[in-house]
């Protein structure tokens, strides 16, 4: 009897969803625009399905602070949004939980998990839910002329006025090699030699004196707006909804765009690893991710999602597919961001990245 009892217990946990009703998790992600994306397709619906739960935080990227909850054994946050290559060390260094990912729903259309996600999608503690980019963008009232490529952006004389840079390595090192006449297929070989990094810093150097660097994702369309800045480096995403939610005049360049991958780690020792992995299957559904892509310009990780997108927040005359990264006419120089590069160089380039700052 007292078997059975479990069994039943544990088949009707299965059908709840894995969690009960008590259950509250901490998701961290970005902020903006982007977490509003996550509430609206994510939050809200699994909250409705489960009866659970969710404290959402922002941060701004990086494994520093879950590495201090884990080495303090006081573990707060049950699921992060992370960069692939953040995906990758911290699962090297024992920081996240593995993953099983036979236990995400297949595809709309009957596929497989395994099948369904787009290459590197699925790793060994990480699973992605979105293609985001690093690109730049200008306000089109203030800038006389059309700047179409990345060269552009380096180009104080032909567009004079401030830059935005994220204050980090990524991202910069890759575009001011473009800039500098590298072909995207050769940024990683150039950037993996001591010569290639100076070149890169070099290039940095030539627009150093007229940047402000940023840190939050939010904080590029702001600079935009407010005319700190003529041109900025920016999440593809935050300046669509600039565009489209804020009806900023702001255009993207995508030549030499970064594009990425976002994906839901679940720190060693989250407090609710169970209710959060049940999020976690959710949220990377094929439905709830081509449901997102409706609120903002991210690509979701799905095949099985791409037919679903649809139109911005519901307005017919907003179709989102040409501004995803992915879009053919969006793609032909965009530079893939080597995961495994950064994975094993990122300590080390802050540190010269920081330093570069302070010279």
């Amino acid at each position: 009897m007292k078997f059975n009892q479990i069994s039943l217990g544990v088949a009707a946990a299965l059908v709840m969803g894995a969690t009960n009703a008590a259950d509250t998790i901490t998701v961290v992600s970005w902020g903006g625009a982007y977490t509003v994306s996550q509430v609206e397709a994510y939050h809200k619906p699994w909250m409705a399905k489960t009866g659970n739960s969710i404290i959402s935080e922002d941060y701004n990227g990086g494994l520093s602070e879950v590495k201090a909850q884990v080495d303090a054994g006081n573990v707060k946050w049950d699921l992060v949004d992370v960069e692939l290559s953040d995906a990758v060390r911290g699962c090297d260094e024992g920081l996240l939980e593995t993953l099983d990912a036979s236990v995400l729903p297949a595809g709309a259309d009957g596929s497989a998990a395994a099948d369904d996600f787009i290459d590197g999608a699925l790793q060994d503690c990480a699973v992605a839910s979105i293609v985001w980019s690093t690109i730049y963008a200008y306000d089109n009232t203030v800038i006389d002329g059309q700047p179409s490529t990345i060269g552009d952006f380096f180009d104080l004389e032909k567009y004079p006025g401030k830059r935005g840079l994220r204050k980090s390595p990524k991202a910069n090192l890759e575009m001011a090699l473009a800039a500098d006449g590298v072909a995207a297929e050769e940024i990683y070989d150039v950037l993996s030699t001591p010569e290639g990094i100076d070149r890169a810093f070099a290039k940095l150097d030539t627009i150093k004196g007229e940047t402000i660097f940023w840190e939050a994702g939010a904080q590029p369309p702001q600079l935009l707006a407010d005319g700190e800045v003529v041109m900025t480096t920016a999440y593809n995403g935050r300046i669509f909804n600039a565009m489209a939610a804020e009806g900023k005049p702001f255009e993207v360049v995508w030549d030499a765009q970064v594009f990425d991958m976002d994906l839901w780690v679940i720190p060693k020792g989250a407090p609710n690893k169970e209710a959060a992995m049940d999020f976690l299957a959710f949220s990377t559904s094929t439905e709830q991710l081509a449901a997102q892509a409706s609120w903002i310009s991210y690509g979701p990780a799905r095949k099985s999602s791409a037919p679903l997108v649809g139109h911005y927040d519901g307005k017919p005359e907003l179709e989102m597919a040409p501004h995803m990264p992915t879009a053919p006419e969006n793609f032909g120089t965009a530079i893939a961001n080597d995961f495994e590069f950064w994975a094993d160089n990122q300590d080390e380039l802050n540190e010269r990245f920081n330093a570069w700052l302070a010279s």
